[in-house]
């Protein structure tokens, strides 16, 4: 059996793996951070701190088994805030010191991008993985639970980034993705017509920034007392396509470029259902399989950090038994083997 913990931003979360099968997976969400507008780091490390005990007792429980049952634990190093990370980090150290466990770190990313895997062990490598947050916009050649290359990244904003601050924009609340779907599904997404940046330049790479800039020009020279709240669904509407017009386009084409049969997309952005939607259209027209994680499994969550701690321990045990790992805020590098 198998604890994970991940901690990276504002979720506290915790789950029990029994080999690759999820016993258990329970996520605790700092809903505060709404009335802020966005997450406040020395907030979520104080929120960290008083539930991660919580957490992990209900994962334990939920999954029937007592740590005495715990082969070894996996925790999220890297990237994230760094206070929240060292929150878990330190937590499953000191657990895996007294009950004498091995411990493997696992970086968030790498969780995100196997966690289609999770429920899917159909899955064949080599396949292609969009990786797609609020803080995270990246495309994936993926090889093997230990081999793969970064295709392209976006060059400034996420794609939740952006869905985040055009909803400020709107007035609508943070965290904007789930809210601006919400309205999106009910207006038309040929209303208005905002960039669809990077989309024809012929890399793997993404830009969100200047869609964010289009709708603040012209919200101000539309609306500069107010969006009405008719007209809200239909920029909604606008705003999604755009954004999952690229997302769409740059992971097909990878995927046929490729030459892989299936193209993975993960994190919270791949819950957009406009996303899955076109996505599984586009896949289908060109015979290539889709596979989304359920949606627990999409937002930041310890289930994906156990099923990839899983396979690197099952192909080296012998490496994980030390505690001196640091976490950071770094992203992935360009390449990695």
């Amino acid at each position: 059996m198998l604890l994970a913990i991940e901690s990276s931003c504002d979720e506290t979360s915790a789950a029990v793996l029994d080999k690759t099968i999820v016993l258990s997976n329970v996520i605790s969400s700092q809903l505060f951070h709404t009335d802020h507008g966005g997450v406040i780091p020395e907030l979520a490390s104080r929120a960290h701190l008083q539930s991660i005990s919580a957490v992990v007792r209900e994962a334990l429980v939920t999954a029937n088994i007592n740590e005495t049952d715990l082969s070894a634990i996996a925790v999220t190093t890297e990237p994230g805030l760094i206070g929240s990370l060292l929150v878990g980090s330190n937590f499953a150290k000191g657990l895996a010191l007294r009950l004498g466990l091995p411990i493997i770190p696992v970086h968030h990313i790498e969780g995100h991008l196997y966690s289609g895997c999770l429920e899917d062990s159909s899955v064949e490598f080599p396949f292609v993985a969009l990786v797609v947050s609020g803080g995270h916009t990246s495309l994936f050649y993926v090889e093997s639970y230990s081999e793969y290359q970064v295709l392209g990244s976006t060059r400034d904003d996420a794609a939740g980034e952006a869905f985040d601050k055009v909803a400020k924009l709107l007035g609508l609340g943070y965290p904007g993705g789930p809210l601006v779907d919400a309205l999106a599904q009910k207006g038309n997404s040929s209303a208005y017509s905002f960039p669809r940046s990077m989309l024809h330049d012929g890399t793997y790479n993404f830009s969100f920034s200047g869609l964010k800039t289009s709708v603040r020009y012209f919200l101000q020279k539309n609306f500069h007392e107010g969006v009405p709240s008719e007209i809200l669904p239909d920029i909604c509407a606008s705003v999604q396509q755009a954004i999952t017009d690229v997302l769409v386009a740059k992971a097909i084409r990878a995927a046929i470029e490729t030459n892989v049969k299936s193209v993975v997309i993960a994190g919270g952005v791949s819950a957009n259902s406009r996303l899955r939607k076109d996505m599984n259209y586009r896949g289908q027209k060109h015979s290539i399989r889709i596979v989304a994680p359920r949606m627990s499994f999409c937002m930041d969550n310890a289930a994906m950090i156990g099923f990839l701690a899983e396979k690197k321990f099952q192909e080296q045990p012998e490496v994980y038994s030390r505690l001196d790992f640091r976490v950071q805020s770094a992203s992935l590098r360009a390449k990695r083997t």
